[in-house]
């Protein structure tokens, strides 16, 4: 329960069910599918293309973010008991707003980068600086995403509710008014131009490939070349409406009416449960973005497709080997 004004509760009883499960799931989903990730592009650092480059800084924030969640698991399933300290509080804090906007912002880049390629495939301009400019794109994003979630250190704190120590996501409620500049700013800084240059980008690209293949003389593009590029739009879309859109909708009118002294408590209790029902869903980035580099690397799923292949194989022949053994001890018996 946290306490809001001299006489407004909030009722959160829901969050002791909905986010331990929803974090287990991304924990137990998302650290082995991004370390996966992780070490399948590492592999190939010698010959990495710029998206590959996109997707390691990717994976790596969704990585750091998932290895935090143990801690809010145990928060919430001991009814919001933070037993880990003030630094571990704003550093969760912080892991959670970083990978959130990390993966916006590479989100961002990978989607430009797949606009260039598809409606600029002549241009030579962007093919400049090559690997190199690539991972200066993604230490300007690294910086970018520190200097945005920074103040987060300043604002997360730890508090006591009914003597017992609780971790606050946002602000104390005595600083609200104090956070709701930060907080519309990291709004619009961090998901509101990125996603505007995302939904330019997309448009621009499916008006481009409904062009026939040769468009005015000039080849649009190949057929896997499309399919690849119709499968990224279909999953980053996917990401930006399940983790990112619902919660920053959410969490801009409950920071508003956070900020009303004259709101009744009914009020600021709805929005508080709608804000806190969409923010673990956030979380689910985590494991929609090794979908993401899976179903848009062909190489990838085909050596994923060989290994489930050797697996079934292996099994098939311990079956076949069993079998083998119990008719042979079969006849012996008789």
């Amino acid at each position: 329960v946290e306490n809001i004004g001299p006489r407004c509760t909030y009722k959160e009883d829901f969050k002791r069910i909905l986010l331990p499960a929803v974090y287990s799931f991304v924990f137990l989903l998302g650290l082995p599918l991004n370390a996966a990730v992780i070490l399948k592009i590492w592999k190939a650092r010698p010959n990495l293309s710029r998206n590959n480059i996109y997707m390691l800084n990717l994976a790596t924030a969704d990585f750091l973010y998932v290895m935090s969640l143990p801690l809010l698991i145990y928060n919430y399933a001991s009814h919001d008991y933070w037993p880990f300290g003030e630094l571990a509080c704003k550093l969760v804090r912080f892991q959670f707003y970083s990978n959130l906007h990390g993966s916006i912002l590479f989100l961002t880049c990978i989607s430009i980068q797949r606009y260039v390629g598809i409606c600029h495939p002549l241009a030579t301009w962007h093919k400049q600086g090559g690997r190199r400019l690539a991972w200066c794109i993604c230490g300007g994003v690294w910086l970018v995403v520190v200097a945005l979630c920074a103040p987060t250190f300043h604002f997360a704190s730890t508090g006591i509710q009914r003597n017992r120590t609780v971790c606050y996501d946002l602000s104390r409620p005595e600083h609200s008014l104090d956070y709701y500049p930060y907080g519309m700013a990291l709004t619009c800084l961090g998901f509101l131009l990125p996603f505007m240059g995302v939904v330019v980008c997309y448009c621009r690209m499916a008006c481009f490939l409904c062009r026939p293949v040769s468009y005015q003389g000039v080849s649009v593009a190949t057929g896997e070349k499309r399919d690849k590029a119709v499968r990224m739009i279909i999953i980053v879309v996917a990401v930006f409406c399940i983790s990112f859109l619902p919660f920053h909708l959410t969490k801009t009118m409950y920071l508003l009416v956070r900020t009303l002294p004259k709101a009744p408590c009914e009020m600021r209790n709805l929005f508080s449960v709608i804000y806190k029902s969409t923010r673990p869903f956030a979380s689910m980035n985590s494991v929609l973005d090794p979908i993401l580099f899976y179903f848009t690397q062909p190489r990838y799923r085909k050596s994923t497709r060989r290994f489930m292949l050797k697996v079934t194989t292996l099994k098939d022949k311990e079956r076949e080997r069993e079998r083998e053994v119990k008719n042979m001890l079969m006849k012996e018996s008789a």
